[in-house]
């Protein structure tokens, strides 16, 4: 008889978003009337910049012809991509990438999960509390976080990093030594930074523990202020502790399109095996590649034109993100984020659980937003609001939301 892979069943529930969509849907067909206004999921709204779309239709034309057709993409990702991305996020930033240590991927959602598998099962992971439910699930699913305690929200085998007021909403040091830490900055879903010399403490503990650092970068373009690192390798000694995940998804608004990458370098080793050679044999195997039409849009990214219409793009989200928090602290609510990141972090009121928040929010002003608790026990009696709805959906949202304090 065959058997499951019973890691399945020990997650709670179904996966946070799903949720969240699903009471949204439930809410709109119970109230057709209603115009909901969704700042939930981190999806974007504005349409492709013209620089993109001419690639993608330039590479369509190639497919279309024999002399250009193209079949499966190189294990690694197309070169002119790879180059594209070794000089425009790391050269340029004074740090030194081979194109041998940058994966082409489909996005950074999945690497985050499958980035595990070349990881042994007996590694305690670190995870910021709260945290991108993809870190923790992920390995859930492989059976590496232990048994599951309804009561805290916590797993026995996964060292929580409290991500809380006093410190700025991003995670300090664990007192507990792990053997995988899972950074996000900008963060999701609090929208905090550290500045480089906060992230080299990082680095430095990482070294001295001989631990691994799986840095998700996916929202550094982003960030505003100038000393706030873009990459984690702009710090000492990052090329032997640390792995970077980077999207399409927010900088260029690839969500529908799908495309990112996996940094490993060549140094990163644990004892004499290295990690960037297990990625490429796991990469072989089980991936055919991004496709190529895709390949050409993401490095048009990188073109004169594409950096400069994307930089409007990006100022367009973090406009919104100015209306969102300006606009709930003048109401009274506490808000952080939104400087650095499109995210809005902010506490209910009247003593409401983040759910209740949420439905509250739903039910009075018609706004779909995200229980902070979602993301580990420290969000509770928080709420995420995105930036990434149209201006004018958001100006509406506020508005309303402005009427509930």
């Amino acid at each position: 008889m065959f058997k499951i892979n019973e890691n399945y069943l020990k997650l709670p529930g179904s996966y946070l978003f799903s949720t969240v969509g699903r009471k949204e849907r439930e809410y709109k067909a119970a109230h057709p009337d209603k115009k909901v206004i969704k700042l939930s999921i981190g999806d974007v709204t504005q349409p492709l910049v013209p620089s993109i779309v001419e690639a993608l239709h330039g590479a369509v034309d190639e497919m279309g012809k024999a002399e250009t057709f193209r079949g499966y993409a190189p294990d690694l990702g197309y070169e002119f991509l790879r180059s594209a991305i070794a000089s425009g996020d790391y050269k340029a930033r004074g740090v030194d990438i081979d194109i041998d240590e940058i994966f082409v991927s489909d996005g950074a959602k999945c690497d985050s999960g499958n980035i595990q598998e070349i990881l042994g099962l007996d590694n305690k992971i670190a995870v910021g509390d709260p945290v991108y439910p993809v870190y923790v699930d992920s390995n859930v699913m492989a059976g590496r976080t232990g048994t599951y305690d309804a009561a805290t929200g916590m797993w026995s085998n996964v060292v929580y990093m409290p991500c809380l007021e006093e410190n700025g909403f991003a995670p300090t040091l664990p007192k507990e030594t792990p053997d995988i830490i899972y950074l996000c900055f900008p963060n999701n879903p609090t929208g905090a930074t550290v500045t480089k010399d906060e992230l080299q403490k990082w680095v430095d503990y990482a070294n001295e523990k001989k631990a691994l650092i799986i840095y998700d970068a996916a929202y550094e373009a982003y960030i505003s202020e100038s000393n706030v690192p873009h990459t984690v390798y702009e710090c000492d000694g990052a090329k032997t502790c640390a792995i970077e995940l980077r999207s399409f998804s927010k900088n260029a608004g690839f969500t529908g399109v799908r495309l990112g990458f996996t940094v490993i370098p060549k140094e990163l080793k644990c004892g004499d095996v290295s990690l960037n050679a297990l990625w490429a044999r796991r990469h072989g195997t089980k991936y055919n590649g991004a496709p190529y039409i895709v390949q050409r849009a993401g490095e048009a990214v990188y073109s004169e034109t594409g950096r400069q219409e994307l930089k409007k793009q990006v100022a367009y989200y973090m406009n919104n993100a100015k209306v969102i928090k300006e606009g709930l602290a003048e109401a009274g609510f506490s808000v952080s984020g939104g400087v650095n990141a499109p995210y809005i972090w902010l506490k209910t009121v009247n003593g409401m659980s983040s759910w209740e928040f949420f439905d509250y929010v739903l039910e009075k002003a018609n706004v779909v937003g995200t229980p902070g608790s979602g993301f580990g026990p420290s969000g509770e009696g928080y709420f995420r609001l995105t930036a990434f709805g149209t201006y004018e959906n958001t100006v509406e949202a506020i508005e309303r939301m402005k009427k509930l304090i």
